[in-house]
């Protein structure tokens, strides 16, 4: 078996089989040609099947030299996944990497917004211009249900429904959840979609899609970037701010606010509990009047 062969197999895998995203499958991508161009450059004709362990970690050591200790971690977590498959099709038997251990990380924190910080940015947006409701709306849907902004992106009309106060998001794996959304976010969408969306010319194939680019196409996950960071400059807010810090920040000021972190779970839609509980390191100012409260010396 040629590389090149698997890697399109394993594509087709995670795209039948797992059903992950275009992006997602990218990047996995990206892991398995970058071995593939090292082996090349060194003259290396081991197979799929046949790569030992002592290449790869020979593979690894050099790009360990120049990639941060994040990055190693993810391409060795993308190729284990790959061999695995290989295993899972019975074209091996072990996976080489099984013995290699990832680069000890330490947990990283998101960064939040303030409430007040929220609107400063939202605060920027010129509602004068047709685009400006449109993007009030996006920041809004955003920070009210926690998307990712590839589930802002193909968020569809009739996914909306505002009479029982959620949304049905597709996340993950094509998994679907349905998120709580605020009145005030149903509101600012309502408003984009009668007075801009209604006067757009729309290809039929978009016509479900809910936030469009001015030639009726869905907007892409570039584009909700750039928004977001021209906004944020103009704002004066020196963070560094992408619409997945907006989405920390709904899940933080739930927890801030009392909220079960079973429910933040399931409204991110976090697979284990451990993903959504990185949002209880994140804000420690209330600790000391839990402390205050509840501990029987303090009494």
């Amino acid at each position: 078996m040629k590389w090149s062969q698997a890697l399109t197999d394993y594509k087709h895998y995670l795209h039948i089989e797992r059903g992950l995203s275009q992006n997602s499958i990218t990047n996995y991508a990206y892991d398995i040609q970058k071995l593939m161009d090292w082996l090349a450059t060194h003259d290396i004709t081991d197979s799929p099947l046949t790569i030992s362990e002592k290449t790869l970690q020979e593979f690894i050591y050099q790009i360990a030299k120049e990639m941060n200790p994040r990055s190693q971690s993810r391409i060795i977590s993308g190729l284990r996944g790959f061999f695995n498959y290989l295993i899972f099709e019975e074209y091996r038997k072990t996976n080489p990497l099984e013995l290699i251990e990832s680069p000890k990380l330490g947990r990283k924190l998101p960064d939040t917004l303030s409430k007040e910080e929220i609107d400063q940015i939202i605060g920027q947006i010129d509602l004068s211009k047709d685009q400006g409701e449109r993007n009030r709306a996006i920041l809004e849907t955003l920070y009210s249900c926690g998307l990712r902004v590839s589930e802002a992106t193909q968020l569809k009309i009739s996914d909306l429904l505002f009479e029982e106060g959620f949304i049905r998001v597709t996340g993950k794996g094509n998994k679907q959840r349905f998120v709580p959304i605020a009145p005030s976010a149903i509101k600012f969408i309502e408003i984009y979609r009668k007075e801009v969306r209604s006067h757009q010319n729309i290809p039929d194939e978009f016509t479900d899609f809910l936030f469009l680019n001015r030639r009726g196409k869905p907007l892409t996950r570039a584009m909700i970037f750039t928004i977001i960071k021209q906004l944020t400059e103009k704002a004066g807010i020196r963070k560094k701010v992408s619409p997945h810090t907006f989405r920390h920040s709904f899940a933080t000021h739930l927890l801030q606010n009392g909220a079960d972190l079973r429910a933040i779970q399931q409204m991110l839609g976090h697979e284990s509990i451990t993903t959504t509980e990185v949002y209880t390191h994140v804000d420690t100012s209330h600790l000391a009047s839990v402390i205050e409260q509840f501990h029987p010396r303090n009494n």
